[in-house]
């Protein structure tokens, strides 16, 4: 009962992570974010191995699961203290979301809830030609605090995510251990009934 119930849960798990990180790359994608999306993409593969791994008692693909959690909160961690612009990071560098390829910009910077984007005409000087400058006012919440938020999620499900995952991966272990044990009374084959003679001959002796 509590190996189902470990199991049931982290597939439990496993199946909101895709859910959420689904949802969190279509909104990458529509802000060309590629550093988020790159990763977004690996940590779908992996969730996916991991629910395999549940499923399937395959302890192997749940340790790399939980492995990658680690990660996954520290790149989460890293995109918080981005947006935050903690210590010298600054939201507004394009290297880091874009890898310099296209002007940084989250998706929710112009679609948050109440945004009102206004075209600048015209535009300043510097401005490239092949960009637009707006002026976004009346959020009713801000874009950085919109993707900490999404981060601060996927750091509560990966935490869970990887407690569970300790926890299934000792159900399977101990199991497969209980399993050993009783198949090794086979181990040494099957062996059947021997039929003993009882019947002892002896000699006859005939008299006339």
């Amino acid at each position: 009962m509590g190996c189902c119930s470990g199991r049931c849960t982290l597939a439990f798990i496993c199946g909101m992570q895709l859910i959420s990180i689904l949802e969190r790359q279509i909104f990458d994608f529509l802000g060309y974010q590629w550093a988020p999306i790159l990763t977004n993409f690996i940590h779908i593969i992996t969730v996916i191995l991991g629910l395999f791994g549940t499923v399937q008692f395959r302890p192997r693909y749940v340790t790399g699961y939980a492995v990658w959690l680690v990660l996954w909160v520290a790149w989460n961690v890293f995109i918080i203290c981005f947006y935050l612009e903690v210590g010298d990071l600054s939201k507004d560098t394009d290297l880091i979301m874009t890898f310099n390829i296209s002007m940084h910009r989250s998706w929710w910077m112009e679609n948050g809830p109440g945004c009102r984007v206004t075209p600048v005409t015209p535009p300043p000087s510097w401005a490239p030609e092949d960009h637009r400058y707006i002026s976004i006012t009346s959020c009713l919440l801000e874009y950085q605090y919109v993707e900490v938020a999404h981060s601060s999620l996927q750091i509560i499900l990966a935490l869970a995510g990887f407690i569970y995952a300790c926890y299934v991966v000792k159900l399977i272990s101990e199991e497969e251990d209980s399993f050993d044990f009783i198949g090794g009374f086979d181990s040494y084959g099957y062996q059947g009934p021997q039929k003993t003679s009882h019947l002892q001959l002896q000699p006859m002796y005939m008299s006339k």
